[in-house]
């Protein structure tokens, strides 16, 4: 009997073990630091797919009211986790609104649709005048925080928006995109993407010109999903600062989409900044392969299901039989940025979130109110005022500020 209990016990201990190592409960003294810290320098977070929300419902706002803390008495497609008085908790005060559109959307209706998507942005800066202003430069950015408003920047995901036109580039930019990300998941016509097989190795002559007209208008190069080769392509030949606008550290988690320590430092001599994501596919390596698994099943599900709530079900009852190994936490946020600091610099480290973007948020970090926990986290770790001022919003307007005087030398 005593054998029998010592080998539950030990079996108990050897399986606690296994678990990932939690974050502390955030100290409330650090807490309420971060929040007074953050009252002077806002958040300005990089990625955040709410527009997309919308399209769920065919772009119509009034589906869905941001207004509002629980947003499922309102919402029937899903819960979450932005709306304005969680970004008030949250310290935000300047958003990059992705206006994504899958890649499978290509030639004539990806422009349509990429338009679709910047009318929604406009549309619920006009329904939310006392919460939101469109922000078109680093100035305004700063005017805007001013007045106590959101600054809503406009953030275009995925180089086949634009059809290769750079009329249409130009045309986005008019409308108020402040940055473009090269590619999706899938390759384009002049730049390779990181979950694709090799065609260009980099970019493309197009592609590079599509770099430089972008540094002419003074939108920013955004890096996140592309390869390793358009990476490196677009820090060689981009005249301004490069941003990834919600991408993380390779050297932590092995993802083709992560940025190797060897990029890192390239972004550093560029200028640029990398504003780390919250997706947990992305954070740690114990998660990749069963995100990888996921893919590939909701894949195998769309040959057959249709209806996209029922799609919906269909994977989340293969969750239930295929739990998620582990969960990332509010650490492994902070791992990456401390070691983005450590090898680039604290100067080129922001955060973008990807909220909206996925399912399972880290623990921690389960909406858009929880950022100053992550800062109270980055205080426990050592973190400067000046620090937690610069990845929290400094970095990312000294970017703006310094693109803008790019694309006025080259007018």
């Amino acid at each position: 009997m005593r054998l029998l209990l010592t080998l539950v016990l030990a079996a108990a201990f050897c399986a606690q073990a296994e678990q990932p190592s939690s974050t502390p409960m955030p100290d409330p003294k650090n807490i309420a630091k971060a929040r007074e810290i953050l009252k002077e320098v806002p958040v300005i977070d990089g990625h955040n797919d709410l527009p997309w929300q919308f399209r769920k419902h065919s772009n119509a706002l009034e589906r869905v009211d941001i207004s509002l803390v629980d947003l499922r008495t309102n919402c029937s497609k899903a819960d979450l986790v932005t709306d304005f008085p969680r970004l008030r908790a949250g310290g935000v005060g300047g958003q990059f609104w992705s206006v994504y559109i899958p890649p499978e959307l290509t030639n004539a209706v990806a422009v349509q649709a990429v338009l679709e998507q910047i009318d929604v942005v406009h549309r619920l800066v006009a329904k939310y005048p006392d919460q939101l202003e469109l922000a078109l430069t680093a100035d305004d950015v700063e005017r805007i925080q001013r007045k106590g408003k959101i600054a809503s920047l406009i953030g275009m995901e995925g180089g086949h928006s634009i059809n290769n036109s750079l009329a249409v580039l130009r045309m986005t930019y008019d409308l108020g995109a402040r940055y473009m990300t090269l590619t999706h998941t899938k390759n384009i016509d002049w730049a390779d993407a990181a979950t694709d097989k090799p065609l260009h190795h980099g970019l493309t002559e197009f592609g590079e010109a599509v770099v430089h007209e972008m540094n002419r208008l003074g939108m920013l190069v955004d890096i996140s999903h592309v390869s390793e080769d358009t990476m490196k392509a677009a820090l060689r030949v981009s005249k301004a600062p490069v941003i990834f606008s919600h991408s993380n550290a390779r050297a932590l988690c092995d993802h083709v989409r992560n940025a190797s320590d060897d990029v890192l430092k390239m972004l550093a001599k560029n200028n640029g900044i990398m504003m780390v994501n919250f997706y947990p596919e992305y954070l740690i390596d114990s998660n990749r392969e069963w995100y990888r698994a996921e893919h590939r099943e909701k894949k195998r599900l769309q040959e057959t299901i249709k209806d996209e709530d029922k799609l919906d079900a269909a994977l989340a009852e293969w969750r239930k039989t295929n739990p998620e190994p582990h969960h990332a936490s509010i650490a492994d946020v902070a791992n990456h940025i401390d070691h983005i600091c450590k090898v680039a610099g604290v100067d080129h480290v922001g955060i973008g979130s990807d909220y909206e973007g996925f399912d399972g948020p880290p623990e921690g970090l389960e909406d858009v109110s929880k950022y100053p926990d992550l800062f109270a986290e980055l205080i426990r770790r050592g973190h400067s005022d000046d620090d937690i001022k610069k990845i929290a919003g400094l970095n990312i307007l000294r970017v703006l500020h310094d693109a803008e005087k790019v694309s006025k030398s080259m007018r």
